[in-house]
């Protein structure tokens, strides 16, 4: 996964040496370089966008919920647009998100 100037690179099989390897070869091979005072391996546990990533797979930062479950009563077109962008970002994690945020979405519709 890469992300501006971020490089993580996560695996759930032994196989992680050989995907670092790949991908240490393929930024050589076009002459860009990692700084290794700024890199950090075999970590566990990595925070990176909102997401907590571990072996066990891909989840939520659940301070980033917060914002969610905190965010005041949308006023306006505008409000509901914002928070369906926010609330979207998460969707992969949330059983029938289409479904629950379907009255939102309709609100945005011109046809009222």
């Amino acid at each position: 996964m890469v992300f501006i100037n971020d490089i993580l690179v996560y695996s759930k099989s032994e196989e992680h040496a050989e995907h670092l390897r790949i991908v240490l070869r393929t930024l050589a091979a076009h002459k860009l370089y990692a700084n290794f005072k700024k890199c950090d391996f075999w970590m566990e546990k990595v925070h990176f966008l909102g997401h907590v990533i571990t072996k066990e797979g891909i989840s939520v930062y659940l301070a980033k919920i917060a914002a969610v479950v905190d965010w005041p009563r949308p006023s306006n077109v505008t409000d509901v647009r914002s928070f369906l962008g926010m609330a979207g970002y998460y969707r992969r994690f949330v059983k029938d998100f289409a479904k629950i945020a379907s009255p939102l979405t309709q609100l945005l519709r011109n046809d009222h």
